[in-house]
């Protein structure tokens, strides 16, 4: 009985002796995460329940009142046009991303990483200076009204610029690339001998994208997804710049808040409200499949 005791305590032993192997490479970014994820996310849940005074002093007193401003009217439509806005640019950038990630992988040859290079290489510049540039491109005397006017298909210039359509197009504009790169890599691992397969079990070029390509790629759809959906839940600038003060998202809300109104409890809430909320898309986007691309991505 004895023997068998210590036979068991020794087996523990090593089990714990060879986790500890791993504790080097965890150790560094365990604490990293802790004190650059955790701890921020920490203070900003605490602030939250906290009073503002009549001053707009901070008080140190529980209370859940911010949390029921979420109920307001103004809030839900705020939250409401995020999901909206944030859904439309996944699905635009879908529908733009898979085709031209598809075309590069099936049609790029030697020109692939060219081709890539040239999906990338745009985010290489300043996210700011490139809204500008949008910003410029889409005004009343901006180059898109001009070319329209001079064509002769407008008698007036397009009221583009501080409409919705401004801020999508500000967001796909931006987030693009990002589901450009999951769809291309999972395109790329795609074993080749299953579409061989099925072109000789007889199925067309339309069906063997359907029951084939498309379902094995579902992981980089999911993880283009978390790349595009989720920062564009809590994107700032571009409504800031392109919508101006007529379109107003999420992140905006935090924003006047903290900076405008100074209160920083009821913008902890808002933000506390969206990280639960990105932080149940991304483990489901996971779950789903998007976890493989990701890991092949980095």
């Amino acid at each position: 009985m004895s023997s068998s005791k210590s036979v068991g305590l020794r087996e523990k032993a090593a089990k714990f002796l060879s986790d500890q192997v791993y504790l080097p490479y965890v150790g560094p970014i365990s604490i990293w995460i802790l004190l650059f994820v955790f701890a921020p996310l920490g203070v900003v849940l605490y602030f939250s329940f906290l009073r503002v005074g009549p001053f707009g002093q901070i008080l140190n007193s529980f209370t859940l009142e911010h949390y029921r401003l979420m109920l307001k009217p103004t809030y839900i439509q705020v939250f409401m046009r995020t999901f909206v806005f944030s859904f439309g640019t996944n699905i635009i950038c879908l529908l733009i991303g898979y085709p031209l990630a598809y075309f590069i992988v099936r049609c790029g040859g030697k020109w692939k990483t060219f081709l890539m290079f040239l999906v990338i290489v745009p985010s290489w510049t300043c996210y700011l200076i490139r809204l500008y540039a949008l910003k410029t491109l889409t005004g009343n005397g901006g180059l898109i009204n001009e070319a329209l006017l001079n064509l002769g298909l407008i008698s007036s210039p397009l009221n583009i610029l501080y409409t919705p359509f401004a801020v999508v197009l500000g967001l796909v504009f931006g987030f693009l690339p990002f589901m450009v790169l999951p769809i291309y890599a999972s395109l790329e691992g795609l074993d080749p001998s299953l579409l061989e397969a099925s072109e000789d079990l007889g199925a067309t070029p339309l069906k063997r994208f359907f029951t084939v390509t498309l379902p094995l790629t579902k992981g980089g759809i999911l993880a283009g997804t978390i790349l595009v959906f989720i920062p564009s839940l809590g994107e700032w600038l571009v409504p800031m710049l392109l919508g101006g003060a007529k379109v107003m998202m999420a992140g905006n809300l935090i924003e006047e808040q903290y900076i405008k109104l100074g209160n920083i409890p009821a913008g902890s809430s808002i933000a506390v409200v969206l990280t639960t909320i990105v932080v149940l898309i991304i483990y489901l986007s996971v779950k789903m499949g998007g976890e493989e691309v990701l890991e092949r991505m980095m």
